[in-house]
Formats: C-alpha cells, sequence, structure tokens
C-alpha cells in the first residue's frame, strides 16, 4: 500500500512509471490480475500474510498487484506516504470517516460540496451519533466559531463544485492542526497535476477517481491519500473489512489515465480559460465562476496554490430553470450529463442533477441557483464547443 519511489522522478515521469514491477514475463505494459484470490508457497507462507508478518498477496478484496500499482502511483503523484483505492469517490469519503471517527465526533464541512457528500454527512453518518456542522467556505471566522471539542475532521471541496470556490488550504491546515483535527481534501476537480494539498498541510487528500483521473469517463473508482498510519492502517483496515473495492481492471484504466494527467489538466485549463473568459462578456450570462478570471473571489489564492484554473466554469443565464434548460437542450455536441472530467465537454443543472437531492433551503444556502449551468470543459476545438452554445444562447 505504501509509494516506494524515492527515484526524484518529475510528475510526468512518476505518472508512467511509478509502481510497475514486472513479472517474470517481462511486459512492457502493466498487467491485469483478475483473480480473486493467491496462492501459498506453505500453510506457513498463508498463516504469515494474514497475520500481516509477511507482506504479499492474499485477497483482491484487499490485496491485488494491479490496484497496487495505481495506489502507488497515486501516492507518489499526490506526494503521500500511502494510498488506498476505492470503489467510487463516494465510498473514499465514506471509508475516510469510519476509519478516523467515531461515535459522538463532529466535522466541520465547508458548505460548497458534492450534493451526495452534504448527503452523507447530514443523513447517514448522524445515524451513527457523527454530526455535521457547514459552514461558508471563504468564511474564516465561521470555520473558527464552528470547531467545538468534539470536532475530529475538517473536510473542503477545492475548487469546490459547481461555484468553483477555492479554499486556503494552508490556513486550513493550521487551524485544524491547531485544534486536534484532520483536515481531508477533496482534489477532484484540480488533481495532483494541479494542486498538492497534502504540500500544503492537509492531512489527506481524497479523489473520485472517476473523473480527472480517469479522463475519457470510462470506469468508477476512488481514492484516499495520506500517511502510512491514517491512511495505510486505519482506512485500508476499513477497506479490508468492509470491501468497499476497486477492481483490477478499473484500476488498470485509471493507471493508463495518470499517464496522461498532466497534459490533459493543462489543456483542460486552457480551453477553460477561453470559455470563461467569453461567456462572461455575453449580454445573456449574469455571472461566470471560474478560478481563472480576475473577477473570481479567490483570484489571487487560486494563482498561488494552483498551477492552473482547472476545466470546470459555472455560470448563471438571465431567466432561471427555463433558461438555462433551453440552453442545455439546444446543444448538439456537447454530453448533457452530469459527470465531469471527460475529453468530452459535459454540461449539467447542477440544481436539478448533481444537487437535486438537496432541500430548496440547502441550495439556497450553498448558493446552487435555479440559473445556474455547469460546463466540464473538454478537450474539443474551443471553437466548437462555443458555437455549441451559441445556438442555445440565441434563444435567450
Amino acid at each position: 500500500m505504501d509509494n516506494n519511489n524515492e527515484r526524484g522522478w518529475g510528475f510526468s515521469t512518476q505518472a508512467i512509471r511509478t509502481g510497475h514491477h514486472r513479472t517474470p514475463e517481462g511486459e512492457h505494459g502493466e498487467p491485469i490480475f483478475p483473480t480473486s484470490s493467491f496462492v501459498f508457497s506453505s500453510a506457513a507462507e498463508a498463516a504469515a500474510r494474514f497475520s500481516g508478518d509477511e507482506p504479499g498477496n492474499i485477497y483482491s478484496r484487499f490485496t491485488n498487484p494491479t490496484v497496487r500499482n495505481f495506489e502507488q502511483r497515486l501516492a507518489a503523484l499526490e506526494g503521500g506516504e500511502s494510498c488506498v483505492a476505492t470503489a467510487s469517490g463516494m465510498a473514499a469519503i465514506l471509508a475516510t470517516c469510519m476509519g478516523l471517527l467515531q461515535t459522538g465526533d463532529h466535522i466541520v464541512s465547508s458548505r460548497s460540496v458534492f450534493g451526495s457528500t452534504t448527503l452523507l454527512f447530514n443523513k447517514y453518518l448522524t445515524r451513527f451519533g457523527i454530526e455535521t456542522s457547514f459552514v461558508p467556505l471563504d468564511d474564516a471566522t465561521a470555520w473558527e466559531q464552528a470547531i467545538g471539542p468534539k470536532t475530529k475532521l475538517l473536510f473542503v471541496e477545492t475548487p469546490s463544485n459547481p461555484l468553483t470556490e477555492v479554499a486556503d488550504i494552508r490556513w486550513l491546515s493550521e487551524l485544524a492542526h491547531a485544534n486536534g483535527c484532520w483536515l481531508v481534501v477533496d482534489n477532484c476537480f484540480c488533481t495532483p497535476a494541479l494542486q498538492r494539498p497534502l504540500d500544503l498541510g492537509a492531512d489527506i487528500v481524497v479523489h473520485s477517481a472517476t473523473k480527472y483521473l480517469d479522463g475519457q469517463g470510462r470506469c468508477v473508482g476512488g481514492a484516499v491519500v495520506g500517511s502510512r498510519e491514517l491512511v495505510g492502517e486505519e482506512i485500508y483496515g476499513v477497506l479490508r473489512t468492509a470491501g468497499p473495492t476497486m477492481s483490477p481492471f478499473n484500476a488498470w484504466v485509471f493507471l493508463k489515465g495518470l499517464e496522461t494527467l498532466e497534459l490533459r489538466m493543462q489543456a483542460h485549463s486552457r480551453n477553460a480559460q477561453q470559455l470563461a473568459v467569453w461567456l462572461e462578456d455575453l449580454p445573456q450570462i449574469e455571472q461566470v465562476y471560474f478560478p481563472g478570471l480576475a473577477s473570481h473571489p479567490q483570484y489571487a489564492l487560486a494563482q498561488q496554490q494552483q498551477k492552473a484554473p482547472g476545466g470546470i466554469v459555472s455560470f448563471v443565464v438571465k431567466g432561471g430553470q427555463p433558461a438555462a434548460w433551453s440552453l442545455i437542450d439546444a446543444t448538439r455536441m456537447l454530453s448533457i450529463t452530469a459527470n465531469l472530467g471527460d475529453t468530452k465537454t459535459t454540461i449539467t443543472h447542477p440544481a436539478t442533477t448533481t444537487h437535486g437531492r438537496l432541500t430548496p433551503e440547502q441550495r439556497v444556502e450553498a448558493d446552487i441557483g435555479n440559473g445556474m449551468v455547469r460546463i466540464a470543459v473538454g478537450l474539443e476545438s474551443i471553437e466548437d464547443i462555443q458555437t455549441d452554445l451559441i445556438r442555445g444562447l440565441d434563444r435567450l
């Protein structure tokens, strides 16, 4: 489970080379091990593996060479000691909470998180006596006041979904540690190619590997990265026992995605920058949310904390939900889907999709308006993306 790459390779080299230990077959590409179990040379070896006295493969729920290859590679890219791969991004968040928290503990979370994360905290963790307070992402006083004697974990998604708000990770890490808490950062939108929260003091990074780590919308998966103690022991223990496991095939697909991660994230960012600047000048648009715009409230922070602004652009159209739906329905090339991080540009209406299970009051608190549209800018020609949007914008 631990990252054993100590060669001092650069990011792109790590993304291509880390974690692959060639088998006696001498394969050049990483192999897939689609097996449920592994054979031991003796009863004594089996006993040593199960007891933890000897490392090695046991059962693919918690030890698989292909999954381990992905874990080691992502840990190296994030600058972490250990990584645990999970069945989905939400499984990664759940495993983190189950591994670190107990009845009576308290979470302080940004209000600007994925809708399913809000439901996990509000509906399901409460059944186990774990309470959550939600605060505005950029309100330092609110974060400080929300922390109490039972607070154990601060959770933030930065940039946020869908408003692309940017949290000050270094400040939050200092706040967390001053109060005996862990800081968990969802790094889905930036990936380690653009932002490394562990370098800024965070304790744990979580990912939906489904998104940019894959990059082509092929598989579902998640990951948790951090220290050997927190991730390699506590969260790994949840995976071993409860089994929210990533499949070997999905891990292999994510390995292929990591090879082009840096190139793709830079390309996504360039396209998104051009699209955001273009949208900001259109009369049909009330507001554009994108960290690469000087008008973004955390523009300066994003410039310091991220290598590039990322590929997510959200904006509010005049006319509310009818106008937003009309714009979306008029597109012919863009994919109407709530997924993101794909080479193909996707478009969605957050208030009725990604955040549709929230109450109207929760959406108001999170500033998810009915006129908001979110675009995950892909790698097509930017002129073609704009042309497709013009079909709907002309209707407005």
